[in-house]
């Protein structure tokens, strides 16, 4: 996607009313919102039909758009954070005390990837912020992979972004940070 200036504005409008998007991401498209609005967090998590408890993955274009959800890290493990993001690996990250609950459930980690996709990549830098990721399906069914699809799927509800899905066929490996445990792969 090549968005002018303008349009990255109206998204990042768009967001900060509490608006969803639909965009491509390195398997399928996401589902996404402005991770620090509450409301919206909220009203992804039932159009989805997934419980809050379980948590969600955020996905950024740099450390420094998460780094106040997450315990600091040095130098050397946000270039790890960097060259495994471009692996499409997520990692369950400690947080800061702060960070609120609607984005990490009942866990005391968040999901975080600095995402590789084109794309996503040049939208989190375009609204400059982090974006909140999940799939772009109801809970367990099969994630939608193209722009008619998410519009079949969610209809007016969702602005959908046009752009192509990358070409992994999974979706991204989950690790723990402290411990490296792979929790999906």
């Amino acid at each position: 996607m090549q968005c002018a200036p303008t349009s990255y504005r109206r998204i990042a409008a768009h967001l900060k009313r509490g608006g969803l998007i639909a965009y491509p991401t390195e398997s399928c498209y996401g589902l996404g919102c402005d991770p620090a609005n509450r409301a919206a967090v909220l009203r992804l998590l039932r159009l989805k039909q997934r419980p809050q408890r379980k948590g969600l993955i955020l996905i950024a274009s740099s450390y420094q758009q998460v780094a106040h959800y997450l315990q600091p890290l040095t130098p050397a493990q946000q270039q790890t954070l960097r060259e495994d993001g471009a692996k499409a690996i997520t990692y369950l990250m400690p947080v800061k005390r702060a960070t609120p609950r609607w984005l990490r459930g009942e866990h005391d980690t968040l999901a975080v990837r600095l995402t590789a996709h084109p794309f996503a990549k040049k939208l989190c830098q375009g609204v400059h912020s982090a974006l909140v990721s999940t799939s772009a399906n109801k809970s367990g069914m099969r994630p939608a992979r193209t722009f008619s699809e998410c519009r079949r799927l969610f209809g007016k509800e969702v602005w959908v972004l046009p752009g192509l899905v990358g070409h992994r066929r999974q979706p991204s490996k989950i690790l723990a940070w402290l411990d490296g445990r792979i929790v999906r792969n």
